[in-house]
């Protein structure tokens, strides 16, 4: 009948004196036989016994504290789990020393191999007043973590069912998350291998992983395959990424800390001590005591907010001033150079306007990204996903979320992605849904531009903040009506990791601000360049010279007094009679009821394209037509005095609420699973997007 069970291969796996020994002996009657590795003299374990319909084989591997091959033991315990064929692996955990522990544990989980945690020695643990909830860290951890004690023979029949629940069933993902940086080139490696369509029976995010923790196998494996002379650009990139955001130390030792804050992390969710810790409070410990308190917490995160967006309007406006005054220049001087009207029209009004509308908005985009940057480097972002992880929840949301949530900040496209971190589908849906109401940079030059034009400059970051604020927590009422609707399901358990706080490095901080705002300036030359031709073309032709002539004989009859009148009058309906004006008019009847020229619709649809073409839309547009004069030529007074307050208002809450932009949407459905949930996502920001603005007008007349 033995013949007839079924086999079990298990990879005992542990630290030094965590009680392997005495748990194997606690499991019944073993057989046990003792050789060696092969080609090495370390001593190997085969333990071999029956338990219901199944033979179980345990190899009792040497004592690890890391998967390192600097000793013997080491090399022997990570080739084998490497190259070996086995079934699962038993993890054996000393309860009262979790913190080191888990290090190994974690190193495990990141193998791609089924797991089971015995958390061993619960009798001392107990004993010495440690509390740990297993079902959640379980849930945490996203494989099964057992309770055990070798001693007293508690746990082990449930250890046993666990061993066969796990055997039998499905291999789960496991739940071991990095901070965002390493997650983010894990994805851009992942995201490589899956275009390039690499076959390999290791899965991508192993492999992903392997070789941002610099395995020699992995890379000597991949390194013969020919994807490898695309791969290792992006590779090599990833390593200068991780690095710059850890002061440039070895991966090594980055994997370590990420491993560290990880479990610092698990211990904290799932262990309490009922005995005070008498050890000493760390810096951390004191910042965090403050920081992340539970009532003023939040208020902290928020005063920090207003902060950076004071002095993101207060600051930005002063070197905007002067690159509004650079370009109106440019084209003054530009302009009196050309003597064809319709070249100088194009390259005047079209390219230097429509450009210029966008790039005098860097410094106010710098401001923010340095920001963003300075509270990213020094820890403190990772410190408030916990922080709001409660508070989440309450909406729906997964503690989570708020990494995806709060790069939607900065750019929609990597929060779409890093959206990969939620691995319950429903989660991750949810949060692509949302982050869309985050409000992104490109979006901040348009709200610099109303806020400037209708509100004091003393409460213009008061109001910059509150358009961000108000975005973040209709994206939360939002999620909380799709969560009882479109997203029913239970909150899934949250971990993060919480990193010893930094001191940022300027290195950091150029590159990355450097870098977004690069990407920033070269839309600008490039897409939005290209955008203010066409919009210029588009509110410049067909050409009307039977109304022209006509107004050409009233203008030179005319006297001096009314001739400006006159000509604003010419620009205002030849502006209307071209194709763009045809389009607006067309769409104009839609967003009347929010007291919207067929200008501002036309400005939000070339929103779609890009939320940066809004600005230049509006620059060309309000150049051509209306009344325009010297002392009235930046684009802020002119849309102050074409535009009511009611109606910005209005288009303010559709910036802040419709479709993010093409790429950005491109992207969504690429994550979300399907152009249909694009479709979605239109219909459901549309309608919000239009409700509310119908609402804020009407309110504000």
């Amino acid at each position: 009948m033995e013949n007839q069970n079924k086999q079990i291969k298990i990879a005992l796996v542990g630290q030094p004196n965590v009680g392997k020994s005495m748990l194997i002996n606690a499991m019944g009657n073993a057989t046990l036989h003792v050789g060696n590795f092969t080609g090495v003299t370390v001593e190997k374990k085969e333990i071999e016994f029956n338990y219901k319909d199944y033979t179980i084989t345990m190899v009792d591997l040497p004592g690890t504290y890391m998967l390192s091959e600097y000793s013997l033991e080491e090399k022997v315990t990570s080739n084998f789990l490497r190259d070996e064929q086995y079934d699962l692996i038993l993890n054996i955990v000393d309860s009262t020393n979790l913190e080191r522990n888990l290090q190994l544990t974690t190193e495990l989980l990141s193998l791609d191999k089924k797991v089971v945690i015995a958390l061993n020695m619960m009798d001392e643990a107990k004993e010495e007043g440690i509390s740990i909830n297993a079902n959640y860290m379980s849930e945490l951890l996203g494989v099964e973590t057992i309770k055990v004690s070798a001693l007293t023979k508690e746990g082990i029949e449930h250890l046993l069912h666990s061993i066969i629940r796990t055997f039998t069933s499905e291999k789960k993902e496991t739940k071991l998350y990095f901070s965002e940086v390493i997650e983010e080139e894990i994805g851009n490696i992942i995201n490589h291998l899956q275009e390039n369509k690499f076959h390999s029976n290791i899965s991508f995010r192993k492999i992903a992983l392997d070789l941002l923790s610099e395995k020699q196998d992995t890379y000597l494996f991949m390194h013969d395959q020919p994807i490898w002379i695309t791969l290792q650009p992006i590779l090599l990139k990833a390593l200068h990424h991780i690095k710059l955001h850890h002061n440039e130390e070895a991966m090594m030792d980055i994997f370590a800390e990420e491993y560290m804050g990880f479990n610092q992390g698990i211990i904290y969710e799932t262990v309490k001590i009922s005995e005070p810790d008498n050890k000493k409070v760390t810096t951390t410990q004191k910042i965090d005591n403050i920081l992340i308190h539970p009532l003023l917490g939040i208020p902290i995160f928020l005063f920090f907010m207003w902060g950076l967006f004071q002095l993101t309007f207060e600051i930005g406006s002063i070197p905007m001033d002067w690159i509004d005054t650079f370009f109106i220049a440019l084209g003054e001087g530009v302009g009196g150079y050309i003597v064809h009207d319709d070249l100088r029209s194009l390259i005047v009004d079209g390219l230097i306007a429509g450009v210029g509308a966008v790039v005098m908005f860097i410094p106010n985009i710098v401001i923010l990204f340095v920001g963003i940057a300075l509270l990213e480097s020094t820890g403190y972002m990772s410190r408030v996903a916990y922080l709001l992880d409660g508070f989440f929840h309450k909406f729906g949301l997964h503690g989570q979320s708020f990494i995806p949530l709060i790069t939607g900040f900065g750019c929609s496209i990597p929060a779409y992605m890093s959206a990969r971190i939620l691995k319950n589908d429903k989660d991750r849906l949810l949060t692509l849904f949302i982050i869309g109401f985050m409000s992104c940079g490109a979006r901040l030059p348009v709200y610099v531009l109303f806020v400037g034009a209708f509100f004091e400059p003393n409460n213009a970051g008061n109001i910059l903040f509150a358009i961000y604020l108000g975005g973040a927590m209709l994206g939360l009422v939002m999620a909380k009506i799709l969560k009882m609707t479109a997203f029913k399901g239970e909150n899934e358990p949250f971990v993060m990791e919480m990193p010893k706080y930094r001191v940022p490095t300027l290195s950091l901080i150029w590159h990355t601000v450097k870098s977004k705002t690069m990407m920033y300036l070269k839309k600008a030359g490039t897409f939005i360049a290209a955008a203010s031709i066409l919009i210029w073309f588009m509110s410049n032709y067909p050409k009307n010279s039977e109304l022209t002539n006509s107004y050409e004989t009233k203008i030179e009859t005319a006297v001096k007094e009314d001739k400006g009148n006159l000509e604003n009058e010419l620009a205002e309906k030849l502006l209307e009679q071209s194709y763009l004006g045809v389009m607006g008019k067309f769409i104009e009847p839609v967003f009347e009821p929010l007291g919207m020229d067929w200008k501002m619709a036309v400005a939000l649809q070339t929103g779609l394209a890009a939320k940066e073409v809004v600005v230049s839309t509006l620059g060309v547009l309000y150049s051509l037509g209306g009344d325009v004069d010297e002392e009235n030529n930046s684009l802020i007074e002119r849309l102050h005095q074409n535009i009511s307050f009611a109606s910005a208002v209005a288009f303010i809450i559709i910036m802040m609420t419709y479709l993010p932009c093409l790429a950005a949407t491109i992207v969504f459905a690429k994550e979300a699973g399907g152009f249909k949930y694009a479709v979605y996502l239109f219909f459901f920001t549309s309608v919000v997007a239009y409700t509310l603005a119908f609402i804020g007008y009407h309110l504000a007349l």
